[in-house]
């Protein structure tokens, strides 16, 4: 039974295209964040999560943001400086009906004035949702 429990941390980690070994920084960690989320992306790259002070480049950027955290625009441009050139940036959001909820209206005009593009959206766990960030691909071809 345990073990089936593991598959199905992993299975949202999986979900998240995180692979074994990334290195993953949090970004707007609180009290209200999904621990077993947490838990199951550590458990896939093997090691704990870089918090928002490291300096190393990053594969995936996971930032938690709630309705009242500030500038979304000025949280996205620095979650840009450390990742690395395919990283990608999952931005958790409470769901709907839950404290600090964001608008995806909200997200989706934040996202281009950032220089990010947004490609997918997923149920992260009972409370988060997930909204995947991508430079575009016409920033990479001109470099």
């Amino acid at each position: 039974m345990v073990a089936a429990e593991d598959a199905g941390k992993v299975g949202v980690a999986e979900r998240l295209g995180i692979d074994p070994g990334a290195v993953v920084q949090e970004i707007g960690w609180g009290e209200d964040v999904d621990d077993d989320l947490r838990a199951a992306v550590e458990e896939r790259i093997g090691s704990d999560l870089l918090d928002e002070d490291a300096d190393e480049v990053v594969d995936v950027v996971l930032l938690w943001w709630r309705e009242d955290d500030g500038d979304l625009v000025d949280a996205l441009v620095d979650a840009i400086g450390p990742l690395a050139d395919e990283g990608v940036i999952w931005v958790l959001t409470p769901k709907t009906g839950r404290p600090g909820y964001v608008e995806p209206s909200d997200i989706a005009e934040a996202v281009p004035t950032a220089g990010l593009a947004q490609t997918s959206a997923i149920s992260a766990s009972a409370d988060w949702a997930a909204t995947k960030l991508v430079s575009p691909k016409s920033a990479k071809s001109k470099r």
